[in-house]
């Protein structure tokens, strides 16, 4: 964790109890814990004495999320083989969505295995991207002193979000401290949009799956394609959307439409939540996670579908009606879902099977600006196009992009031994008789590499980028091509050996 830097200088504290001013004041006080209940409850548990609470398999304290709805658990040689399928992907990014993006859609519609889901929202999001872009980038936002009245609002915020998780649960524990520095250097990113209330519980999902700067980009990539426009001054982005999920609820159960119709419900009371947090805040976090799987390789449409799914079955029989005679019942209703239709392989397998497609939100997108703007004039938010999912962002990345490939953590030199090798190593016997023939038939040795050869200079390519290759030394080089053939051998062993060096993505 980076250290703070200490430059906002001193604030006097907000009201409500609130931290003020730098990260430095995110540490605990020693009457936190007579003021407030949570600070005790700690992230660090055994620091804070809670040693013995349970935390279940998300971070959550047991018996903090009420209602749980029941897992669906994998087996675990099922969970095995998607892990190295996923692998397989991640090790391939580029050549995967350039060729195979069905699979990879039908695979985050079964789940990312819990232990590379951070890395594969990474890749699906572009953040990983943005990241290579942008090297040193947040530590120089992470530096910046920032606008002392977003600080004053995100850290009144910091308590909010996630308070029975073990990384947000203790004021002034490292959790809080990540969500402080991302927010606050999406501020310094971005000052014209500055900070949104409904960001929080977005960067602290993120935070529970990958460090601060990683989580920062993929943020930035929610703020800006996925979601552009959510989290402006005037919401305009959000009450456009609203008026879209109502539209299209009229297709999907025109008995839930009817009904909030003549309650003259307006989306905005119902859907802001859901739409503005990804319904972080709203689904069993099973389903939360299955969501978010979906939602970072197709888009807002699984947004809209989710939406969609939960109206309908809230709301679409008149059994359930029968309970919402008037406005607040409906709200209530709404409010208080019921578990079964949130249950994660229900809600999946409903948002999977629902007929509304990037085309119809657009369609009804433009309707709906249309109708705007004869009634309410031309939008403030000048937001970039929405993009619908992986492959839209990664077809939309302007300038070159480097391919995401990782990056061998150990390399040897062209002289070393592999693993497990005895003595000087040898040029294959093919190889030799073959450049024997040859040295007698012209009198030298042909440049041209062997079928071996070039398969292994092949295989080493897909695995690093060329500028990973040990640069061949020019003081040392011989002209002569005669002598050649061993410096060869040894320089395609040495490619060989750091296709099996899988550094970063076969971390589990």
């Amino acid at each position: 964790m980076a250290k703070s830097p200490g430059e906002n200088g001193p604030r006097s504290p907000a009201t409500g109890g609130s931290l003020s001013g730098t990260r430095e004041s995110l540490a605990p006080g020693p009457d936190t814990a007579a003021t407030d209940e949570l600070s005790s409850l700690g992230s660090d548990s055994e620091a804070n004495g809670f040693a013995e609470r349970r935390i279940d398999k998300f971070g959550f304290i047991v018996g903090s999320q009420g209602a749980e709805c029941a897992l669906e658990e994998v087996p675990l040689e099922v969970l095995r083989q998607r892990e190295s399928k996923w692998l397989d992907m991640l090790n391939n990014w580029d050549k995967w969505m350039a060729k195979k993006h069905k699979k990879i859609r039908l695979r985050c519609q079964k789940g990312i295995p819990p232990s590379l889901r951070g890395r594969a929202w990474q890749y699906l999001s572009g953040g990983k991207v943005k990241l290579q872009q942008n090297p040193g980038k947040f530590d120089e936002l992470d530096m910046s002193p920032g606008d002392s009245k977003w600080l004053d609002v995100i850290e009144r915020d910091l308590h909010r979000q996630f308070p029975f998780h073990e990384m947000f649960v203790s004021r002034g524990g490292h959790g809080q401290q990540d969500l402080f520095r991302v927010l606050k250097a999406y501020t310094v990113y971005r000052p014209e949009e500055g900070y949104c209330q409904a960001q929080a519980p977005i960067a602290a999902v993120l935070l529970m799956h990958m460090p601060a700067e990683q989580a920062f980009w993929c943020l930035v990539q929610i703020c800006e394609k996925y979601l552009p426009g959510y989290y402006s001054e005037k919401l305009e982005a959000i009450q456009l959307d609203g008026e879209i999920l109502f539209s299209l609820l009229q297709k999907v159960s025109p008995m839930a439409h009817k009904h909030l119709s003549q309650q003259k419900i307006d989306p905005l009371l119902y859907m802001t939540e859901w739409f503005m947090c990804a319904f972080s805040r709203t689904l069993p976090w099973s389903s939360v996670l299955r969501v978010w799987d979906m939602f970072f390789c197709e888009g807002v449409k699984i947004i809209f579908r989710v939406g969609l799914v939960l109206l309908k079955h809230a709301l679409g029989s008149p059994e359930k009606l029968k309970a919402c005679q008037g406005q607040y019942e409906t709200i209530e209703q709404l409010r208080s879902l019921s578990p079964k239709i949130m249950q994660e392989a229900f809600l999946v397998q409903e948002v999977v099977e629902l007929p509304v497609t990037e085309r119809q939100i657009e369609r009804e997108h433009l309707i709906q600006l249309r109708r705007w703007q004869e009634t309410r004039g031309e939008l403030q938010c000048r937001s970039s196009p929405r993009l619908h999912g992986a492959k839209a962002i990664l077809e939309a990345e302007p300038g070159p992009r480097p391919t995401l490939q990782p990056s061998p953590s150990i390399r040897l030199p062209p002289d070393a031994l592999l693993p497990g090798s005895k003595g000087k190593p040898k040029p294959p016997k093919q190889t030799q008789k073959e450049q024997q023939k040859q040295g007698k038939a012209s009198g030298q040795l042909d440049k041209t590499p062997t079928p071996s050869q070039a398969t292994v200079v092949a295989a080493a390519g897909d695995a690093c980028s060329p500028h990973d290759v040990p640069p061949q030394d020019p003081v040392h080089q011989d002209p002569a091509p005669q002598n050649s053939a061993p410096q060869d051998s040894a320089h395609h062993r040495s490619q060989e050996s750091l296709t099996s060096q899988e550094s970063e993505d076969t971390y589990l």
